[in-house]
């Protein structure tokens, strides 16, 4: 059910959702958490399907801030989606515009869930400090998505200058496959030191840059990083030890091919990771990353200085 409230006030939007609660029997008690989606207007849709996906995991209430910058004038349009059409979540859609938008924070607030958790997801562009940022100081999770900014570069020096325990990139959680099969490949005879290590996948996506600077941080090894185009993410990884590479290619996007000295070629599946089950991976935790902070601030510096 969607409920539609043109130039509205947060605390007329509090109501609706007391009174679709009563009317339907939607129990609030079930919601794990809130997530907060700060967007811009034109990628208001994506982001509440992938929360709606998400949310059959973790039921939640989302609210989403979804930035107006073509209107100029001070107004809050609102949206309340509930039932079928908020999967397993409760969603409230805000349209801000003018000086509302200066004090988003305040929008929020009233509809945040009592005593629950609450996750900021920024699903385009990064803040320069998400933990500075007015919704995301109230987070105990601030989740951004490198990959989906302008210039991938740049938003990973953001991310890296302006961490602080509690942040997390989706470009990070989309290697976590990978980083499981390194570590299983690593985790069997010979125990040989890794001295050099190679990384090939897609420009600049940042999931290859944060792939790269893990492995380097880690095996305290050198980085070869091989930028490719009209690729996907990470396409291949190969782990220089003195009886032989340890090679994993994945050159389709779907499967891993496994080759070690001695042993016969293996496969495995290794799909790139759609954005729903990166959200979904990280919505299972609300402790600090602190692998991924150690990457951004030792890991990239590493790279750089090579």
């Amino acid at each position: 059910m969607i409920t539609d409230l043109p130039d509205t006030s947060t605390a007329a939007v509090a109501k609706a959702l007391v009174r679709l609660r009563d009317e339907g029997g939607a129990v609030a008690l079930g919601r794990v958490l809130t997530l907060v989606i700060d967007a811009s207007a034109s990628d208001v849709e994506r982001a509440v399907e992938a929360a709606n996906i998400a949310s059959r995991e973790h039921p939640c209430r989302v609210i989403v801030l979804a930035r107006d910058e073509q209107r100029e004038t001070a107004r809050l349009d609102a949206q309340i989606r509930v039932g079928g059409d908020a999967g397993a979540s409760e969603v409230v859609v805000l349209t801000a515009s003018g000086e509302m938008l200066e004090h988003s924070d305040t929008l929020v607030m009233p509809l945040l869930l009592p005593d629950a958790p609450i996750v900021v997801w920024w699903p385009q562009e990064v803040p320069s400090a998400p933990a500075e940022h007015p919704i995301g100081s109230m987070a105990q999770r601030r989740i951004t998505d490198s990959v989906s900014c302008t210039d991938t570069v740049a938003a990973l020096h953001r991310l890296r200058d302006g961490h602080t325990a509690g942040n997390t990139d989706l470009a990070w959680t989309r290697i976590t496959p990978w980083r499981g099969l390194l570590a299983a490949a690593l985790d069997q005879p010979p125990y040989e030191a890794v001295t050099s290590v190679e990384v090939h996948g897609e420009g600049t996506h940042p999931s290859v840059t944060l792939l790269a600077a893990w492995l380097g941080m880690m095996l305290e090894s050198p980085v070869d990083l091989h930028r490719e185009q009209g690729v996907q993410g990470v396409t291949r990884v190969v782990l220089h030890r003195t009886s032989g590479p340890i090679v994993i290619d994945r050159p389709d996007g779907r499967v891993a091919i496994l080759n070690q000295p001695g042993q016969p070629e293996r496969t495995a599946a290794l799909p790139l990771r759609p954005l729903t089950d990166c959200l979904a991976e990280e919505l299972r935790r609300l402790d600090p990353d602190e692998v991924y902070g150690e990457v951004l601030a030792q890991g990239l510096a590493l790279l750089e200085d090579a």
